[in-house]
């Protein structure tokens, strides 16, 4: 069959699920609740505001994407209120107030300008986001179970996981660079622009974490790592031997601190830094006895059942749900115009 044919094909299909004209401005309905093209475009603009080069194709594919998870939130969405397990206006609050507890006013308006929302809408998403999840956790996470044995027979068949050939380093960081960078969003969403804000930030912020404020909310706000910023500044258990392919300053520092102790400010090819040392483990066998160990069995087994019932979860209820993608069928219905 001929693409056009094809094309021609999944557009009468479309077209027989819907027995009138698409509602103005209506993207998608889940269960007759409408989806607006102008959520649509909100969300959009949040998960890609920098697409001034992409092709319209290009775009069409993203929005699709976007519409995707924005009809699976409602179908969720949908769910929690059946089940009566909407969040309440004092858990919406609460969330509000620790989410913006960290900003200035200014700071915290600025975040929301950033994201194209109000404040109300912001209670709206906190409020989908808080009854999903309760819904997940009655419906999925309930339901979980790791026994004793879950755990022995994971260790018995990955005990070469727990095998250390050389001591490691858990290591946190602090980055700042001078050169601007739009792409990097910490949660105060601070960025330095040159050399002379660079070294004024990083002292700052050393400042603050030697007169005791915690340093994993120091990275998580101000850092410049899109990668360990959000996690704290955690690098994870890093190798001794992998110390040896970094700079002598760094080296230097690391070595001069103990377990729970900040290294000064170090200057490195690519901005300044501040690290701290979590913790050092020595070589070796660990054994199924250390808890450390057990824990992280069952944060293993546990993330892996959540991911497989949470995927099948989402396949039984947009099979039960009754989904009209308009902004689909548009796309079917004008392939080929030009």
């Amino acid at each position: 069959m001929h693409r056009k044919s094809l094309l021609s094909l999944a557009a009468a299909i479309l077209l027989s699920a819907c027995r009138h004209s698409p509602p103005q401005g209506v993207a998608a309905t889940v269960n007759g609740q409408p989806i607006t093209f102008a959520d649509l475009g909100k969300q959009f603009q949040s998960q890609f505001p920098n697409n001034d080069n992409a092709s319209q194709d290009q775009i069409n594919v993203q929005k699709l994407e976007v519409l995707r998870n924005m009809i699976d939130n409602e179908i969720m969405l949908q769910r929690a209120e059946k089940l009566g397990l909407m969040a309440t206006d004092g858990d919406v609050e609460a969330k509000f107030s620790e989410l913006k507890a960290p900003f200035t006013q200014e700071e915290f308006q600025r975040q929301l300008n950033s994201k194209h929302m109000t404040a109300a809408e912001f209670r709206a998403e906190i409020r989908r986001e808080l009854s999903v999840t309760k819904l997940f956790n009655k419906e999925i996470t309930s339901h979980i179970s790791i026994t004793d044995k879950d755990v022995a027979d994971f260790y018995a068949a990955n005990r070469s996981m727990f095998n250390f050939p050389e001591p490691r380093l858990d290591i946190a960081q602090i980055l700042v660079t001078s050169v601007p960078d739009p792409s990097v969003h910490n949660l105060k969403n601070d960025k330095a622009k040159n050399d002379t804000e660079a070294r004024e930030k990083i002292e700052m912020i050393f400042n603050r974490a030697r007169q005791g404020e915690d340093f994993g909310m120091l990275a998580q706000n101000y850092s410049e790592d899109p990668n360990s910023g959000p996690n704290g500044g955690d690098l994870g258990f890093i190798p001794e031997s992998a110390l040896d392919k970094a700079s002598p300053e760094l080296r230097k520092a690391i070595a001069s601190v103990s377990v729970g102790q900040m290294t000064p400010v170090v200057k490195t090819a690519d901005g300044y830094r501040i690290l701290k040392l979590i913790s050092r483990e020595a070589a070796g066998q660990r054994d199924l006895s250390d808890p450390r160990v057990q824990q992280t069995i069952r944060e293993t087994l546990l993330n892996r059942k959540d991911q497989l019932l949470r995927n099948a979860y989402y396949e039984v209820a947009r099979n039960e749900a009754k989904v009209m993608d308009y902004f689909a069928l548009s796309i079917v219905q004008n392939a080929g115009r030009k």
